[in-house]
C-alpha cells in the first residue's frame, strides 16, 4: 500500500507524537494534557507525516528562526526538527518526500538557509546540509585549576549576583538580544523560550528542577553575563564534598563577565567539578584558568547544520575580512540554490552575482554550508576531496573570505 505523506491535520497530532516517540526509541505515551500543550506552540501548517494504513509511521516539523552570520546580520531560516521514521518504513524514500517537500516551501516563502541539529551524521549531507558550528564541552578539575578558592568577586569593580527566575525573565532578553547581535550561529529566542527556561511555563513531558541564576554587572551596573547551572550532591566517606556544578548556559557580552562568571561557579563552596555545558569549541574557559589542563574535554562535535536556499542573499548578507573576489560553482541535486557566482567581498560589504567566469571552486551546497559561519576550511576540504579547486590559490583565498577570527556557536538546542 502506497505511504501517503501530507500536512497533518489536528486529529492526527496524538499519533504523530506517538509516531515521534517510537521513532526516538521512547517508550512514553503523551497525555490528553500534554497533547494540549503542546499543539497550543506548535504550527500544524509546517507539520508534515507519512501515513500507511491510516498510522503515522514518519514525523517531520519545521518553524521559522533568525540565525545570526558573521558581522551580525540575522537571516530567515527554517528550523527543522523532530525527523524521524519508524524502524519497519525506513530506506523508502520517507524522509526525502518530507524534506523536499519543506525545503522548497522554505524557498518560496524567502527563507535565505535551513537549519536543523543531527541527532545522526550522516543522513543530512545528502539534503545539501553543512555541519557549520560545533561544541565542545569541557570538564574543570577546580582543584588542580589554580583558581584562588577564596575568591571574593572581581577585581573590575563588577559584581556577581545570585537572582531568580523573575528577574532572569526582565533582564535575560535583552541581554541575549546584544549577545546574539555579535554571537554568529547564535538562534533568536522567543519569550516563550524565557519562560520555559526559567520555570514559568513548564511541559509535562520535560520535568523541571530550578536551577541556580548568576548575573554579572559591571562597575556601572549594566548586565553583560548570564550563568545558569546545577549542582548535584555527593560526598566521600570522610565527610568531605565532592560536588559537580553543570551549567545549563552561560552568556556574556564582555570578557570581564565571561572571566567573573567562570571564576564564580568555580569558587563555590563544596564544588570540586564544574562541566561546562555545550560551548564554542575556542570558548574562552581552559585559557581563563591558571593551569589549562584542569579543563578536560569531554565531548566535542558538529552542532547546527545550515542548507542555504539562497546563495546570493546568503553571501551577501554576511561580512568578509579581507577584500577579495572568487567564483563558486555550487551544486544542488535538488535545484533550489545551485549556479555559478562571483563574490566580490570586502570588510564593508560584498555583492554576489550569476557568472558565466570560469570558477575557482566547485563544491556542493552542503561544503558551502559548512564554510559559511566560519567553521570549516576550503583547504582541508580539498585535501578531502569534497571540494576541487579549479584555479590555484582558490581555496587560500576562500579560508581568508569566510574562516572568522572566532568560532560560530550556536548555544540553544532546537
Amino acid at each position: 500500500m502506497t505511504v501517503d505523506v501530507r500536512t497533518i491535520t489536528a486529529s492526527e497530532y496524538p499519533d504523530w507524537l506517538a509516531a515521534l516517540a517510537t521513532g526516538f526509541l521512547r517508550r512514553t505515551v503523551a497525555s490528553e494534557a500534554e497533547v494540549a500543550e503542546r499543539m497550543a506552540y506548535t504550527g500544524l501548517e509546517r507539520v508534515q507525516g507519512a501515513f500507511d494504513d491510516g498510522r503515522c509511521v514518519a514525523t517531520y516539523r519545521s518553524f521559522a528562526q533568525e540565525l545570526t552570520v558573521p558581522g551580525g546580520a540575522q537571516l530567515p531560516a527554517s528550523a527543522v526538527s523532530n525527523v524521524t521514521v519508524t524502524a519497519t518504513h525506513r530506506r523508502r524514500g520517507l524522509l526525502s518526500r518530507m524534506m523536499d517537500t519543506d525545503l522548497a516551501a522554505a524557498k518560496e516563502r524567502g527563507d535565505v538557509l535551513s537549519t536543523l541539529i543531527a541527532a545522526e551524521y550522516p543522513i543530512y549531507g545528502r539534503y545539501g546540509f553543512g555541519p557549520a558550528a560545533g561544541f565542545t564541552e569541557w570538564e574543570v578539575d577546580v582543584p588542580r585549576s589554580g583558581l584562588d578558592p577564596r575568591w571574593a568577586g572581581p577585581d573590575d569593580g563588577g559584581r556577581v549576583d545570585l537572582t531568580d527566575g523573575a528577574d532572569v525573565r526582565k533582564l535575560g532578553p535583552e541581554l541575549y538580544e546584544r549577545f546574539r547581535a555579535v554571537q554568529h550561529g547564535a538562534i533568536d529566542r522567543d519569550e516563550r523560550w524565557w519562560q520555559l527556561n526559567t520555570g514559568q511555563v513548564t511541559q509535562a513531558h520535560q520535568p523541571w528542577s530550578k536551577p541556580f541564576y548568576a548575573v554579572y554587572r559591571s562597575a556601572h551596573g549594566e548586565v553583560e553575563g548570564l550563568m545558569v547551572f546545577d549542582s548535584d550532591e555527593k560526598w566521600a566517606d570522610a565527610k568531605q564534598p565532592l560536588n559537580t556544578a553543570t551549567v545549563r548556559g552561560m552568556i556574556a557580552v564582555t570578557p570581564a563577565a565571561e572571566r567573573a562568571l567562570w571564576h564564580f561557579v568555580c569558587a563555590v563552596d563544596w564544588i570540586t567539578s564544574v562541566r561546562s555545558g555545550y560551548r564554542a569549541s575556542d570558548d574562552l574557559l581552559p585559557l581563563l584558568l591558571p593551569d589549562p589542563r584542569a579543563a578536560r574535554i569531554v565531548s566535542q562535535a558538529d552542532f547546527l547544520w545550515v542548507r542555504l536556499l539562497d546563495v546570493v542573499r546568503a553571501l551577501e548578507a554576511r561580512t568578509y575580512a579581507v577584500p577579495a573576489s572568487l567564483v563558486l560553482e555550487v551544486h544542488d541535486a535538488a535545484g533550489l540554490a545551485g549556479g555559478r557566482f562571483r563574490l566580490d567581498a570586502a570588510p564593508d560589504g560584498a555583492v554576489c552575482v550569476p557568472t558565466s567566469e570560469s570558477p575557482g571552486l566547485t563544491l556542493d551546497v552542503r561544503e558551502l554550508g559548512a564554510l559559511y559561519l566560519g567553521e570549516e576550511s576550503a583547504v582541508r576540504l580539498v585535501a578531502l576531496g569534497r571540494v576541487t579547486e579549479e584555479a590555484a590559490g582558490a581555496a587560500v583565498i576562500a579560508d581568508a573570505l569566510f574562516r572568522t577570527s572566532r568560532r560560530p556557536w550556536c548555544p540553544d538546542i532546537f
